[in-house]
């Protein structure tokens, strides 16, 4: 920070003020978001500084420039992170949670001016504060969702009051400048992004779900009872701090103050957009992001379809437990595990929290976990008196990952099958190449009738027949297999269902 000319006080308004200036000199031009920490003390400086509303309203939205290329600057780093994040990282996130939550708390407090019958007056339109406070809350929502960790205590009641005010005023359907969307439309974006689940997405998805929300939502109502023969219908209580419910997992309370909104529309455009995708049309000339054309493109917005349009209450009820467990993740690590069984040296230990039939919730214990991955194949292996035969491992996906700290994170596995075989794979038009390590499952019925093929994203394609297996047991066996459907697909593994090939 720039130090105060010698006559000037320290903590006099004009110091304030020419540091903020001499700052903000100096940050034109920046790109990139090393300075973040500079930028938050500009914020404290002008919090100390008791100057005009409308001076204040000024440097207010020079910072909030800043904030908004600082953010734009984090946001790309934040998409190849493990987690749970290294300690560096959390605290250059946190300085940016910082800078946002003060930008976010300040632009509410000169609202209160603006709204003064008795105050000096002023041209600016509360609009304007109200659309900036609710961009830093969609900023620190987007980020938390990338890092997995939860929100600040009272952001989603910020975001609401915002709202809500915005709707007492009329302002909520003002349009914002050049083209830009107007207040009901983020807070509609930020209420999607929560509805479809963001825990259960790597950070590469979460991007192009933002990104197709902000290109593809169509107009969606709030409204105050729910509307009639929709599909997908959530619902937010204006005086709780929670995103919104699905209203076939929950109905509000009869006092809570409550709108509803109808995810149908875009359900339906997820659908159309990957039926155009499969038939070949580019991401490009659908105007979506080029991620839609890759491997696992076509599975987000299926998806996206049934999280936004088909939300569906949980099959099992959980039993809290409270047991010890191995995890073994990673296609390549399962695969030497089934075939050698001998326990790997890169596993990881977790405290069991509750269960289900279909599933586990986790806590790490010890362990790297550098390799885990939303989307990704595991195995994992109950210790202590839970403990079944020692080679017993139950494969599953990773379906949702939560981190408050660097050394914390918690896990939420679906089970894909009680065991799996290592096996190599190849396609009888390349008998000469070099083989692929794959997984054949048990079938699971009546979920999964027949056996399933676990192979690398990317590999294999709906109806491929021809396909190869090679297994080495006690004795050698060759198979040959057709891959019948897809019926998992990640951005690490997909899983087919195969049947013998006749």
């Amino acid at each position: 920070m720039i130090a105060p000319p010698d006559n000037l006080s320290p903590s006099s308004p004009e110091s304030n003020v020419k540091s903020i200036l001499e700052w903000l000199a100096l940050a034109h031009g920046r790109t990139g978001s090393d300075d973040a920490d500079q930028l938050h003390r500009q914020l404290m400086l002008l919090r100390e500084a008791p100057i005009p509303n409308a001076q204040r309203l000024k440097l207010l939205d020079l910072l909030f420039g800043q904030a908004e290329r600082v953010a734009n600057g984090e946001l790309p780093r934040l998409r190849e992170v493990s987690l749970p994040i290294s300690r560096k990282q959390r605290q250059r996130v946190r300085i940016l949670l910082d800078v946002l939550e003060t930008l976010t708390q300040d632009y509410f407090n000169t609202l209160a001016e603006l709204f003064d019958p008795e105050g000096p007056g002023s041209s600016r339109l509360p609009h304007t504060s109200l659309r900036r406070a609710m961009h830093t809350i969609g900023w620190q929502v987007r980020i938390t969702h990338l890092i997995a960790a939860p929100p600040a205590p009272g952001l989603w009641q910020l975001l609401h009051s915002a709202f809500c005010t915005a709707r007492r005023l009329g302002l909520e359907d003002f349009p914002g400048p050049q083209g830009t969307p107007s207040i009901r439309r983020i807070y509609i974006g930020i209420l999607l992004s929560a509805a479809a689940q963001p825990a259960s997405f790597s950070a590469a998805e979460l991007e192009f779900i933002s990104q197709f929300i902000a290109d593809c939502a169509p107009p969606i109502d709030l409204l105050e009872s729910p509307p009639p023969e929709s599909g997908g219908i959530f619902w937010i209580d204006l005086d709780k701090d929670f995103p919104g419910h699905a209203l076939i997992r929950r109905i509000p309370t009869p006092d809570a103050r409550v709108l509803y909104f109808s995810c149908a529309a875009i359900a339906e455009i997820t659908l159309k957009q990957r039926s155009a995708i499969l038939q070949g049309v580019s991401a490009q000339t659908l105007g979506l992001p080029p991620f839609a054309d890759g491997a696992t493109g076509p599975n987000t917005l299926l998806r996206l379809n049934r999280l936004w349009g088909h939300p569906s209450k949980r099959r099992f009820s959980r039993r809290r437990q409270s047991y010890r467990a191995n995890i073994c993740s990673g296609l390549n690590n399962l695969w030497h595990l089934m075939k050698s069984q001998q326990v790997p040296s890169n596993q990881s230990e977790w405290m069991v929290t509750n269960e289900s039939p279909d599933g586990y919730s986790l806590m790490h214990m010890t362990g790297q976990t550098q390799d885990l991955h939303i989307g990704d194949i595991v195995a994992l292996q109950a210790l202590g008196d839970h403990s079944e035969l020692a080679t017993t491992w139950h494969v599953c996906i990773v379906r949702w990952a939560v981190s408050e700290n660097p050394e914390h994170i918690e896990l939420g596995l679906q089970i894909l099958a009680p065991k799996a075989t290592a096996v190599e794979i190849t396609h009888t038009h390349a008998l000469e190449s070099c083989k692929i390590a794959a997984l054949i499952l048990a079938p699971t019925p009546p979920l999964r009738p027949t056996q399933s093929l676990v192979v690398p994203a990317g590999l294999l394609r709906e109806n491929t027949r021809r396909i190869i297996v090679v297994i080495e047991a006690d004795n050698l066996e060759i198979r040959e297999v057709q891959a019948t459907s897809l019926d998992e697909q990640t951005s690490a593994i997909e899983i087919f269902s195969v049947l013998p090939d006749d």
